[in-house]
């Protein structure tokens, strides 16, 4: 299959020059690539300028509330564990609104890919500051500068066990599709931050800035060192790895549940189920 044969064709409505073109293009060229048709395929996403991403991919879409797009994804994974499912999610909707969220579809290892757009600054409501903002940044409400220290999602993502943690850049979409590829592939819960900049709200964090301070992992890198990369993923100064920091294979969620060797939920029989004695329990009896 081509790139093509996933666009939906409908105007995009993100700023020009936004980094989310980079990362649908990447969607768009890894789904490609993976040899799934549209029809096996389930794009999840919350609220946000992220989150608009699946309207313009041609494959099965799910767009949910803010926060709530892992438990959605979750959801479809468990009942039909034959899709393919990935998620498009923002900073601010993945790692504030859904933090939680994000934490524990870690422990469980579901076998998704979860993409989160990292522009550091919530787009969709107009540039404050998000989980991701560096301290001393300065926007419209934190107008003395950010207080708190950034959240660090791959740190986090490591610390907390999860098997398979990869930083990209939107600025790179050949390199940010292979990175979705191997995601997609990994068995188990994929986490890929993309460092995607904001052209209208996030002055600092410019394609320019990253550009000078990326760099891609190379061979000589072992993946599988899960303290050599936590130190790898604590790299987010004047030099930041782009790549698959850390890669383990671990137990699913499907496994440790036994879903694994029954059929998929999605295909039971449900037209004989008598929900009466269930509903029972709810009734209300007048007096």
């Amino acid at each position: 299959m081509n790139p093509e044969d996933f666009d939906t064709g409908d105007p995009i409505a993100w700023c020009p020059g936004c980094g989310n073109f980079g990362i649908l293009n990447a969607v768009k060229t890894a789904l490609a690539q993976s040899g799934r048709p549209p029809s096996q395929i389930l794009l999840v996403s919350g609220i946000g300028q992220a989150a608009k991403l699946p309207h313009y991919v041609n494959c099965n879409c799910f767009n949910g509330l803010h926060g709530r797009a892992l438990p959605a994804a979750a959801g479809a994974k468990i009942a039909n564990r034959e899709l393919t499912v990935v998620v498009a999610t923002g900073d601010g909707d993945c790692y504030g609104e859904g933090g939680n969220h994000f934490i524990h579809n870690i422990r469980r290892n579901l076998d998704i890919t979860v993409i989160v757009h990292d522009n550091q600054i919530y787009g969709l409501t107009k540039g404050q500051a998000s989980p991701t903002t560096d301290q001393g940044h300065i926007t419209k409400i934190q107008s003395a500068g950010v207080i708190l220290e950034p959240l660090r999602p791959l740190e986090l993502a490591i610390a907390m066990g999860a098997s398979f943690a990869a930083r990209g850049f939107s600025g790179d979409t050949e390199h940010l599709a292979g990175l979705i590829v191997k995601g997609m592939s990994h068995k188990g819960f994929a986490l890929i931050d993309v460092l995607q900049p904001c052209v209208s709200f996030n002055k600092v964090n410019t394609y320019q800035w990253y550009s000078k301070r990326v760099y891609k992992l190379d061979s000589s890198y072992n993946p599988a060192d899960r303290i050599a990369a936590f130190a790898k993923a604590c790299e987010l100064g004047d030099r930041i790895p782009l790549g698959v920091i850390y890669e383990t294979a671990k137990e699913t969620y499907e496994e440790k549940s036994g879903l694994d060797k029954r059929p998929p939920l999605v295909g039971a029989d449900i037209l004989n189920v008598d929900i009466n004695p269930a509903l029972k329990d709810f009734a209300v009896t007048a007096e």
